[in-house]
């Protein structure tokens, strides 16, 4: 069985296969979302704590959580669900889909595995290096609230920016607030202000007319 390991913390991960029936043996039955000690994979992985995410079996069919079996299953998904791709299909449109249920079985092929706590020793290619984000924050709120920035400090001084092929590249800030943005609200707030007070001109000076021709 393949356990694909992932470190949040330092953004790596990395598939290894273990050969090992015994140690695949204590895996089988536990759950998605489901933390066991990684002693129970071998003692490379002595001090660790796992989680369990997902997984998929030899044909390619994902895990999904709350479908407590250790088969497959066909159930009725709508699409962008696990197991249903969000561009099949039609909206509102469900279609009869197989997958596998949550529980850990024997004919797991990959299984995908989140460090929860880090032991004592390294594994290569995981807790050993550092893989930094490619790609920053684009909206302005939230590289304001990676960086803790306040309202008056210029958002555009911190963008992430990447090094691709001897330039700089850098995204586009998304809901940028500048004073130009400010002054077009001001603009359109006064237009409909306008139209509001020239309605209600209209509307008076209407009824003006219909009482003095009543008269």
């Amino acid at each position: 069985m393949k356990f694909n390991i992932a470190y949040p913390e330092s953004g790596t991960q990395k598939t290894f296969e273990i050969d090992d029936d015994k140690a695949v043996q204590r895996i089988v039955d536990k759950r998605i979302a489901q933390e066991f000690e990684g002693d129970l994979l071998g003692d490379k992985y002595e001090g660790y704590v796992f989680r369990i995410t997902g997984g998929s079996d030899k044909q390619g069919f994902p895990m999904k959580q709350g479908v407590l079996v250790n088969s497959r299953v066909k159930l009725l998904l709508e699409r962008g669900v696990t197991g249903y791709q969000a561009w099949r299909g039609r909206v509102g449109e469900r279609n009869r889909k197989s997958v596998r249920g949550c529980i850990v079985g024997s004919d797991i092929s990959v299984l995908n595995l989140v460090i929860v706590k880090k032991g004592k020793e390294e594994i290569e290619g995981v807790t050993d290096k550092q893989q930094p984000r490619m790609l920053g924050p684009k909206r302005a709120s939230h590289i304001k609230k990676l960086f803790d920035l306040s309202s008056e400090d210029d958002v555009r001084k911190f963008v992430i920016r990447r090094d691709v092929k001897g330039h700089s590249k850098a995204p586009k800030i998304q809901r940028l607030v500048t004073p130009v943005t400010r002054q077009r609200r001001r603009r359109r707030l006064a237009a409909i202000k306008a139209r509001r007070v020239a309605a209600k001109d209209a509307r008076e000076a209407y009824y003006t007319q219909i009482t003095r021709r009543a008269q």
